[in-house]
């Protein structure tokens, strides 16, 4: 027992000691029960299983980057590997060829979710279709926001959207470059900051009608401060979900009121863009859908029942958390991946651009055909995807009901993670994986819509990402125009030292895995 205890005291994670007593408790509690299922479980043509502790398992080999370590322990024990964390059985998968026998044989098997504490919170008891179970309700759900917001035809229609937060991010950085000039002082910005904001603005406009990214006065957070709070806390440690039977620690330590507090802004401010849809629609009964937005698109679903099942308005305002979460933060990240890496690669940053500067030539706005005809811009994205995929490790499977792999049996309830960045950097699937190579794209034809399973930056199957073409189309127009317009450089007091040993390349987890550094450069307009 005193084993245990220490090793709880060594967990990632901080807790109160007056909880320590009341662990205990709780271990004693559940001990012999663990037992009964450890000595069942070796009867169990389990995959390989690195050896684990008492109680925690193998809980306490993970750190603060779960795809990191998820791959330190496959490269011992194998690409199928057999987990225990806490009381949750747990498969991590890193091959890809793994991935595709679950995903051609096993699809329906492997495609629930497991729900955790913070997303039965803030997604109202996982209605939405991110954290949602398997089932004919979900896919309903998918299929509507697929139509009405993700689908080709949608993502085209918002290209004007696009178009004019892009123009303003750019103007953005004109006029910071020309105050700072007439101050005689170098001008630098946060770069991360804006490409946040400008992600957030297209997806707001787009979902929610306008942008809600400004404080409003009132004292509340604007809609990207709490997004990005919300993000944060989807990720935090809950006791809960590897314990369900200490769930009760997580109000204790008060986790669950920090949780409550977030999600009561969040419905607040969601019940307020519901209402001024509302009103709005009184003044104006069109039914042409190509001018609403997707609260207007719900709402008149809603209204006229016109879904195979019944949408409620926290189905309503699930779906809609579910989208400004997909839609923001895994743009951004990209993004801000994209630039870390031409900077650190200097020849490659002159490559895309005199690409991009080629073909735009003296337009003075990027359009559509544009981007089509930028086949190295997009071989600079698909590069970054393979090393830097925004969720590193998908979100996470539940089998829902017994299953064989690769001849080990795989139990129900189990929790599947598949860690898509141990598959990009497999060096019998890439050469030179851990290099930043854009170039490797022009020769080979692989895509990263799910069906090349040595590229999977978003999931494949039932649950791959229905937002691709959303999400591209932000990145591919917020990049071609940053590299259009300006050229980038290290602020001048590092102009002396090597990009290398100036960009941190450390990485943040959460939902998405952005950089823990924010990019602060120089830009130098470009006159053409």
């Amino acid at each position: 027992m005193a084993q245990i205890v220490s090793v709880l005291m060594q967990l990632p994670y901080e807790f109160n000691s007056s909880l320590y007593l009341s662990i205990v408790v709780g271990i004693i509690s559940i001990f012999l029960v663990l037992n009964l299922t450890r000595r069942r479980s070796k009867s169990i043509n389990l995959p390989p299983s690195p050896p684990k502790l008492p109680f925690i398992g193998n809980l306490h080999q993970l750190g603060t980057l779960p795809h990191r370590s998820f791959k330190e322990l496959s490269d011992k024990h194998g690409p199928l590997m057999f987990l225990q964390l806490g009381q949750i059985p747990t498969l991590v998968v890193s091959s890809a060829d793994v991935a595709k026998e679950i995903i051609k044989s096993h699809d329906i098997v492997f495609s629930s979710r497991p729900q955790t504490t913070a997303a039965n919170i803030f997604l109202y008891g996982c209605k939405d279709i991110g954290f949602a179970p398997y089932g004919e309700e979900w896919r309903q759900k998918r299929k509507v926001c697929v139509l009405e917001l993700l689908s080709f035809k949608r993502v085209k229609s918002f290209l004007p959207i696009r178009q004019q937060e892009v123009a303003e991010l750019v103007a953005t950085i004109r006029k910071t470059y020309s105050r700072e000039e007439s101050s005689s002082s170098n001008c630098v910005i946060n770069l991360s900051e804006l490409m946040i904001a400008t992600s957030n603005n297209i997806i707001s406009r787009c979902a929610l009608g306008q942008k809600y990214d400004i404080p409003d006065g009132s004292g509340h957070e604007s809609f990207g401060e709490l997004g990005r709070k919300l993000l944060g806390q989807l990720t935090e440690f809950c006791v809960g979900d590897f314990f369900p039977s200490l769930g009760w620690i997580d109000v204790v330590r008060g986790l669950i009121s920090e949780f409550n507090a977030t999600f009561v802004a969040l419905d607040s401010f969601l019940n307020g863009v519901i209402e001024e849809h509302k009103k709005k629609k009184n003044n104006n009964d069109d039914d042409d859908n190509s001018n609403k937005d997707f609260v207007d698109i719900l709402l008149h679903l809603q209204e006229k029942g016109m879904l195979e099942f019944e949408l409620t308005q926290a189905d309503l305002k699930a779906l809609l958390t579910d989208m400004f979460i997909g839609g923001s933060d895994t743009t951004s990240t990209a993004l801000e991946w994209t630039f870390a890496e031409l900077l650190m690669k200097p020849s490659t940053m002159k490559k895309v651009q005199e690409e991009i500067r080629r073909i735009v030539r003296n337009k003075s706005m990027i359009d559509e055909n544009d981007i089509n005809q930028m086949n190295y811009l997009k071989c600079v994205i698909k590069e970054v995807l393979r090393l830097h995929p925004p969720l590193p490790v998908l979100l996470p499977r539940q089998t829902t009901s017994n299953s064989k792999i690769k001849g080990y049996n795989i139990p129900s309830k189990t929790t599947v993670y598949l860690n898509v960045w141990a598959i990009h950097r497999d060096p019998e699937l890439w050469d030179n994986p851990e290099e930043f190579i854009p170039e490797r794209f022009e020769s080979i034809q692989i895509d990263y819509k799910g069906q090349d399973f040595p590229l999977l930056p978003f999931g494949t199957g039932r649950r791959g990402c229905p937002g691709i073409s959303f999400g591209l189309g932000s990145t591919e127009i917020i990049l071609a125009n940053l590299l259009y317009w300006f050229d980038w450089k290290l602020p001048s007091e590092h102009s002396d030292e090597v990009v290398q040993d100036v960009i941190d390349m450390s990485e943040m987890s959460g939902i998405t895995v952005s950089k823990k550094v924010p990019l602060v450069l120089q830009p130098i307009p470009y006159y053409h």
